[in-house]
């Protein structure tokens, strides 16, 4: 890419749009005038991001019923291409186009819906510069890599009238609805804490060492908005989530954001008015994981609710029963719901209720996909036509994410954090407010709303 490719970008971008308000409808080719999208309109979709998360697309994507067209494959990495589109032979009969940047795919005014599916450094930008093309976006945990990022896919949905979903998938679970549903209607009677939990047995990564980027990965393009430096070996291949803060958000941004999404909703709050942590780096402690491994997180409400996160990235006992989770409990009983279903208990401990799932959503496994996230991905694809209603819009997803994003700065600042219960600012420490944002590649900067 050129110096400041972003600039580049909007300035073509622009002109483009120019052209589209001063020729009317003539401006549209044929075949772009014909795919407004209505109820009964197929689809172009483009996946941004091949890697450990593309299963989760295979098959709502080759549903005839979602009625898409996966009109390209993107990654920074060129052989992650190729593999893709064979991947996807055994879903669809045609042949999508694979590009590397980005940019190419977004300036293509044929593409309606951008699935983002990048690292995290990627997933704000990407989503926004999406909206600002028309798309409609549904962008992978965690929908930001900082909260100002949150904060701006809110702003920026409300602004573009967008489609815009987290893949949050356990909202779209049929049990998952249907407990949290119960526990809204007082079937536990007030449901006051809960406890969401992570366990896995992630070993040891290598240590970082300055090297040539690997033969096929477009440097630049993966790093994007992120401040440049040079490769280290090896950061593309999912190693970004522990080399340190320039593209990742550590475990909570990587696997919390699901389990405190269903916390928090079943608990119905918001923003948190307290932030306590405690975490370390406890397993390898020579290699090159850069930040803590495990993490005990305490987010405590206004209305006297409580969320707690027990996060064991590199150990895999499992203390609750199972691999991740989560437990509310309330006044007359508790409930136990992960991906596999929910058990819900009176006061007494009695098992009332067994709900044993049917879904093939996998737990701590690396790799996307399953039933899960084919319901989400449909939601998502029925709310851009307007025929149904999303089961979890951005800003269920950006204030989830936002928990995960206090626990990170109260970890790295090593401060307890207060917060304001009606946006989650931090009131009590300059050092953490000021890591609400992050500094962006010159050229990268948010766009101002």
């Amino acid at each position: 890419m050129k110096n400041n490719p972003r600039r580049d970008f909007i300035k073509k971008s622009a002109a483009a749009s120019l052209g589209f308000s001063a020729l009317g409808s003539m401006a549209f080719s044929a075949k772009s005038y014909g795919n407004i999208i209505g109820a009964n309109d197929r689809l172009n979709v483009a996946i941004a991001g091949l890697g450990r998360r593309l299963g989760a697309f295979y098959e709502p994507i080759g549903l005839k019923s979602s009625n898409v067209n996966l009109l390209y494959l993107c990654d920074a990495m060129q052989s992650q291409m190729p593999k893709a589109a064979k991947n996807f032979e055994n879903y669809i009969d045609y042949e999508p186009q694979l590009e590397q940047n980005i940019m190419k795919v977004l300036e293509d005014p044929d593409v309606d819906v951008l699935i983002n599916a990048t690292p995290d450094h990627w997933h704000a930008p990407g989503t926004w510069l999406a909206l600002e093309r028309g798309k409609h976006v549904y962008v992978e945990k965690p929908c930001s890599h900082n909260p100002r990022e949150g904060e701006l896919l809110i702003a920026l949905q409300k602004k573009y009238n967008k489609v815009v979903q987290m893949g949050n998938q356990q909202r779209s679970a049929p049990e998952s609805r249907e407990i949290i549903a119960a526990i809204h209607a007082g079937e536990i009677g007030e449901a006051y804490k809960a406890t969401a939990f992570y366990s896995n047995g992630r070993g040891p990564v290598p240590n970082q060492t300055q090297t040539a980027p690997p033969d096929g990965l477009d440097w630049e393009i993966f790093q994007g908005p992120a401040p440049r430096r040079a490769y280290t070996d090896d950061t593309w291949n999912y190693n970004w989530h522990w080399y340190g803060w320039d593209y990742g958000t550590a475990e909570t941004g990587n696997n919390a954001t699901h389990e405190l999404d269903v916390a928090r909703w079943a608990l119905q709050v918001d923003y948190p008015s307290m932030v306590e942590v405690e975490a370390a780096k406890r397993h390898f402690k020579d290699d090159g994981w850069e930040m803590y491994d495990t993490m005990e997180a305490q987010f405590r409400f206004e209305n006297g609710s409580v969320i707690e996160w027990d996060g064991k990235s590199r150990n895999s006992y499992n203390t609750y029963g199972s691999d991740r989770g989560t437990i509310i409990y309330g006044t007359d009983g508790t409930v136990f719901v992960n991906r596999s279903g929910y058990k819900h208990f009176d006061r007494a401990g009695k098992l009332i209720k067994d709900s044993q799932s049917a879904s093939n959503e996998a737990g701590t496994q690396l790799g996307g996909g399953g039933d899960m996230s084919t319901t989400h991905v449909v939601n998502f694809f029925n709310a851009v036509r307007g025929i149904e209603k999303q089961n979890s819009n951005i800003e269920e997803g950006a204030v989830s994410t936002l928990l995960c994003h206090l626990a990170n700065i109260s970890y790295r600042t090593g401060e307890s954090l207060v917060c304001d219960p009606k946006n989650g600012h931090i009131t009590n420490s300059k050092k953490a407010m000021a890591l609400w944002s992050r500094t962006y590649e010159k050229g990268w900067e948010p766009p101002k709303v």
